[in-house]
């Protein structure tokens, strides 16, 4: 391999696959589209002259070869980061772009009117929206502010709580007028529900609750989180939402309020780096002031236990 004609833009499509273990995994996690992807994988191995991952049917199995380039991939991946950071943000300027990442349900419903208010307050300002239920690696330049409701563990991101999110059982008018209104936790087992598909979670919250899961009726299972919401708005049956998406739809019903439903912190987190672009500065400051005001009134007893029901966050 000649070093001078390394395609070094490689590396980061060889460390989504890696992570992810399939095409569809790493396009999701990087935007990039699946065929790209494959493309850069065998590049790669072409460029460097061995089997970086053996396919199969359920995805990309890593060869001993990737397992070993792995540290010094990861290694140049994140000094061009560094790098690309540096030379970004050293500027006062707040012109260009700004990557937020969040949930499919925050960035579908809680942000827009958020950055609506943002686009008058930073004209200047591009937001590229990344849309995504994992957790984005701001160390790997795939965002410069994440919306989570977990706090990240690395020493070098700046995580700040600016709020909580309450979750509601909940079920459009429509379908309480069919099925009746439940009036206690009991009578959500011979409700129709609506939950994740590839967990058990709400299943463990009734257990918890002495509940058998086996007598539980579910008409829809969906890791889509956007579809299940929708098939609450439709009246397809019982959802655990979170409080402003109710607020959004007013014919949905919050339901039992005595239910003991988790509550989950909203922390908005941004690279250590970041006093280095006043860009991102602007723009980290807004949303902890927006975001925090628009769940004002969500957060219920600070003290209730959390249980185990899937919900949509």
């Amino acid at each position: 391999m000649n070093d001078k004609n390394f395609n070094w833009s490689l590396i980061p499509s060889f460390l989504a696959a890696l992570e992810h273990g399939s095409l569809m995994g790493a396009a999701r996690a990087t935007g990039v589209s699946q065929p790209t992807l494959g493309r850069h994988i065998a590049e790669l191995e072409q460029q460097l002259n061995v089997v970086l991952f053996e396919r199969t049917g359920r995805g990309l199995q890593a060869t001993p070869n990737a397992l070993a380039l792995a540290e010094a991939a990861q290694t140049m991946h994140s000094g061009a980061a560094s790098f690309s950071r540096l030379a970004s943000g050293s500027t006062a300027s707040l012109q260009g772009v700004v990557r937020i990442t969040a949930s499919q349900p925050v960035a579908c419903f809680l942000l827009p009117p958020i950055l609506a208010n943002m686009r008058q307050a930073l004209p200047e300002v591009t937001v590229a929206l990344v849309v995504s239920n994992d957790v984005s690696n701001l160390l790997r330049r795939e965002a410069d502010i994440a919306l989570r409701m977990v706090r990240p563990e690395q020493s070098s991101l700046i995580a700040k709580r600016i709020g909580h999110i309450a979750i509601r059982a909940c079920a459009h008018a429509n379908y309480l007028q069919r099925k009746g209104t439940p009036l206690q936790a009991a009578d959500l087992v011979s409700h129709d529900l609506i939950a994740g598909d590839h967990n058990s979670d709400v299943e463990l919250g009734f257990e918890a609750q002495g509940f058998a899961s086996q007598d539980l009726r579910f008409a829809l299972r969906s890791d889509d989180l956007i579809a299940q919401w929708v098939a609450v708005k439709a009246g397809l049956g019982v959802g655990f939402m979170a409080d402003y998406l109710l607020r959004s739809e007013p014919s949905v019903q919050a339901l039992l309020p005595a239910l003991e439903l988790p509550q989950f912190p909203m922390w908005l987190t941004v690279h250590r780096e970041l006093q280095t672009s006043a860009r991102i500065r602007a723009v980290y400051d807004f949303l902890a002031h927006e975001v925090a005001h628009t769940l004002v009134g969500t957060l219920t007893d600070p003290s209730q236990p959390e249980s185990n029901i899937a919900i949509i966050k």
